[in-house]
């Protein structure tokens, strides 16, 4: 089967718990230690056994094959999206059973990261995680003071939105904040205005 590496982390003797996303499940997984294990990192796409045994409560990470990223040597691109893939981890903590929308969505992006910036690729497939958990508030009703926002349009964590003036907050022209809400895009946003939702982004998803 084949999953997204979204956290290592290391036990004795340099073994490794690693937890993989699939399509279907989160599995959390042993790795033995080994000169012949290929290497792995979060956010690397494998495709991997596991392997059961009564003498272990969770199963063993085996026959591991890493299934390459095309712009995995850009420096950048890699770095934003290990950053980005740790927030899963967190996200998902004791989940088990899941819906094909989140490995799907990591496919998508991997493909749209070739040609995209990267941060603006992720801020973008951020808004259809949101939109899919329900999480949008095309509303515009400030989390802070639950009154309509008319004008003065800020966003804070999980890009919720308040007032500027409530949570002292970078302001947004209200035409982007509807793209944003509305349409899912952020083709409106420069990239300064990229840099600030990305900063939220890495809050948590």
């Amino acid at each position: 089967m084949q999953g997204y590496i979204i956290d290592i982390k290391k036990v004795r003797d340099d073994d490794l718990i690693v937890t993989i996303l699939t399509e279907s499940q989160v599995y959390t997984c042993y790795r033995f230690y080994g000169a012949r294990h290929s290497n792995i990192n979060i956010g690397y796409k494998i495709d991997f056994e596991l392997e059961t045994n009564i003498k272990s409560t969770i199963p063993r990470l085996k026959d591991v094959i890493q299934l390459g990223l095309q712009w995995i040597f850009d420096t950048e691109k890699l770095y934003c999206w290990q950053r980005f893939i740790k927030l899963f981890h967190p996200h998902l903590k004791d989940v088990e059973a899941i819906d094909d929308f989140y490995f799907n969505l990591l496919d998508k992006l991997v493909h749209e990261m070739i040609k995209q910036n990267p941060k603006r690729a992720i801020c973008n497939n951020y808004l259809e995680l949101l939109d899919y958990e329900g999480r949008l508030h095309p509303d515009f009703e400030c989390f802070l003071c639950e009154s309509k926002i008319t004008k003065n349009f800020s966003l804070v964590r999980s890009f919720v939105p308040t007032h500027s003036t409530c949570s002292y907050s970078r302001k947004f022209d209200k035409k982007k904040m509807e793209e944003l809400y509305l349409n899912k895009n952020l083709i409106l946003f420069n990239d300064s205005e990229i840099e600030y939702l990305w900063n939220i982004l890495l809050q948590g998803l």
